[in-house]
Formats: C-alpha cells, structure tokens, sequence
C-alpha cells in the first residue's frame, strides 16, 4: 500500500492481532455498561503505542505520525471506544514534545512511554466551545504558584488520565488575545481537582471525554509549558498536528470495518436462492462504501506521510479529518441502507460502528471549522502552518526504522 513499508504491515498485523484478542472481549461489557473502561487504557499503554512519536531518548519509538496512523486505525477497527483511548492520549504528548522544557521532557515522556502515564489536554469549555480565546478559566500567579480556577469539557481520558494539559486564561482584559492564554501541566491528584460525573454517550462506550473541575488548584510555575501567553499555540498545534490525524484515525478504522462487516453480511443473507451480493443494486453501495474508503485512506496516509517528511502540510490533516469523517459517517449510513432492519438490532455492530462514526465529527474542530481554515489556505489568509513551524520535532530521522520500540519487535 502506498507510503506503507514493510515495518509498518508488520506492525500492522501486530495491533491487529492485539485488538482482536485484548480489546473485541471487552467490546461487549464495555457498550452493555456505557461507563467508563479501566482496563482497556491499560492494556493499550503496556504496549509502548502512547510513545510512537516519543523519541527513544525519552524511551518512546521514535516511530512517526503513520506508524500513529496505522495503530490507532487499527484499534479503532474493532472498537472505535479503543482508538479514542489510544489517540487522546497520544495527543496529550504533543504540547510536552513542542513546548516542554528539558525538565518536564525528562519527567514526563518516559513514563508516558512506558504506559505508566497518560497525559491528557484539556481546552473545551463550554461557553466558548471551539472559539479558544474566549475561554473564562483562569489562573492567577501566587508567588512561585499558579493558582487555576475553572472547568473543562469533553476532556480526552478525562476519568482516565494521570497528567492534564490545561490551557487557561493569564492575561488581562488589556492583553491582546492570542498572548492572553498560558499551558500548565496539572497532575490528576492535586486538591481541588474534581471529576464531574461521567456522562454516557452516544458512541465510544468506555471511553471517558468528561469534565474537570479545578477550584483554587495550586499549581508550581514550573509545571507552566511554554511561556505565559503561549496557551493559544499550544492549543491550536496540537490540535492540528496530533488531534486531526489522530481523529482521522479513528474514523478510517471504523470505516473500514463498516466495509467489512457489510460485505460479509451480503455475501451470508440470501434472497431467492442467491446472496444479496449477486444484486447490481447491492454491489453499486458496495462500490461507493470501497471507493470513498480508498479515498479516504489515501488522504489520511498522505497526511500523515507529509508529516513524517517535515513538509508543510496543515491543509492537508484538515482536509484529511473532514473527508474521513464525512465519508465514514455517509458509508455508515450506506451500510444501514444495506442492512436495513437487521442494522438496527445490537446483536450486530452495524449500529455501533453508526454511532461511534458520529462522535468524531466534533473533536479537534467540527467539519464547518475545517472548511473554513481550508478556505483561508485557498484565500491566501491563514497566517502560519504548524507543521512548517514544529518540521524538526514531526520528521522522522532518515535512520529511524518506522515500528522501532523498546519492548516489541518491529
């Protein structure tokens, strides 16, 4: 497959083989109870998949943003609950990758890699939503501290993490916005953290993106990321460089086994003697699911592969994020069509893969906002590219095997 060497079908095979006899057991109890999964986060970290752009100083395998791809597709092609697990948190590296100091890179990405730790960022609220720069928590410093006060939504591993990434409000009303935010590094046990009770969603059962409370929460200066006023680009450069393919991700796993589970539905159900398959009316949804499947992979391997290489490429994650949400969510429903109502019923994991697709529409930017940042590429009007600003830190080696890790063969 283009872009695809031999290391990453070996690793392939190797997250497929994990998924199907670690993580499709769980599936059941996970979707039956709709709370949030302890197990599977772990199963998942033990790994060493949180540290695939981790690089091996830090213990990580220094292994590239398609080898992030291919893992989080591939969990997600069993349980889409599973690539969130492994995405937000592998999105939780980046801030500490871009902006962290060599202290906090030291204290943190080793046991991040060891899957002993999950970071998490945490930037949603909800009267600001997506517009970041009109978020209301804030922190005030306090001697050598900070002192946060606020609440986040729809926190990735929110019930889950160890280590929160918070973007908050340290300007004042006369700073100029993009320089009124700041980052810190908040461990999950510091008194007056607070996790709001979990809330079941549509899709990705087990799976927490929840709220966080923070009330008077002490924080040392020295846990700041960045600089005071680097908060908006922290927040944005994630988001960009690690949210939208890591999303991408997810919804190419889960159209793929959209795929699959329909073409082994028409192949099993038969209609006067012969399978649906032998149907024109049938091949010709079968025809569209393939073919906005294998547009959509190369847009996501593209992406990603352009990453890798250190070239300006943001238009190209958004335009990968909104394609293969977009076409995951139109094959889900393509594949109802197919199903009709034997789709419906939870014995068969049509109506999960429906729901799961859903879910990832909003995240790292709805499809409205990743239209419009692509119009403002076509205008001439957006103002930087993060992937042309953060190239040393995405490329990989030229050395670099793309599945090297410490604990698995590649």
């Amino acid at each position: 497959m283009l872009f695809e060497t031999d290391d990453h079908q070996r690793l392939r095979q190797q997250v497929r083989d994990f998924a199907t006899s670690q993580v499709a057991p769980l599936v059941a109890r996970m979707e039956s109870s709709a709370t949030v999964d302890t197990i599977l986060p772990v199963r998942i970290a033990e790994q060493g998949w949180i540290g695939a752009t981790i690089p091996r100083e830090y213990g990580g395998m220094a292994a590239g943003h398609l080898t992030k791809t291919i893992i989080i597709e591939e969990l997600s092609r069993v349980s889409g609950a599973a690539g969130a697990i492994a995405q937000a948190s592998q999105l939780g590296v980046a801030k500490i990758l871009h902006f962290g100091t060599e202290q906090q890179k030291q204290q943190w990405l080793p046991p991040i890699a060891a899957g002993t730790c999950l970071p998490t960022i945490a930037v949603t609220e909800e009267g600001s939503g997506g517009h970041v720069v009109g978020m209301q928590a804030t922190a005030r410093r306090d001697g050598d501290h900070y002192i946060l006060n606020g609440r986040k939504q729809y926190v990735g591993n929110s019930h889950i993490g160890h280590v929160h990434g918070v973007i908050v409000r340290t300007g004042t009303p006369d700073t100029r916005p993009s320089k009124s935010l700041s980052a810190f590094l908040v461990e999950a046990d510091r008194p007056g953290v607070r996790l709001i009770e979990h809330q079941p969603a549509m899709g990705l059962r087990g799976f927490s993106f929840g709220d966080i409370e923070f009330n008077e929460v002490a924080v040392p200066a020295t846990n700041m990321i960045g600089a005071e006023g680097d908060g908006l680009h922290i927040a944005y450069s994630s988001s960009v460089l690690y949210g939208r393919p890591n999303l991408t991700a997810v919804s190419l796993g889960i159209h793929q086994a959209v795929l699959d589970l329909t073409i082994a539905f028409i192949q099993q159900r038969r209609r006067y003697g012969a399978p649906l398959a032998d149907l024109p009316t049938i091949q010709h949804k079968i025809g569209v699911i393939q073919h906005r499947l294998m547009g959509a992979r190369h847009s996501a391997y593209r992406a990603a592969h352009l990453l890798d290489r250190g070239e300006p490429c943001d238009s190209e994650l958004m335009s990968a994020k909104y394609g293969n949400v977009e076409a995951a969510m139109d094959s889900a429903r393509t594949a109802m069509e197919i199903h009709a109502a034997a789709g419906l019923r939870t014995d068969r994991p049509l109506e999960r893969y429906y729901r799961d697709a859903a879910c990832i529409y909003a995240p790292a930017g709805t499809g409205d906002i990743q239209l419009l940042r692509l119009a403002q590429h076509a205008l001439g009007t957006n103002r930087r590219q993060w992937s042309q600003r953060f190239a040393q830190l995405t490329a990989l080696a030229p050395s670099t095997p793309p599945t090297a890790t410490k604990d698995h063969a590649a």
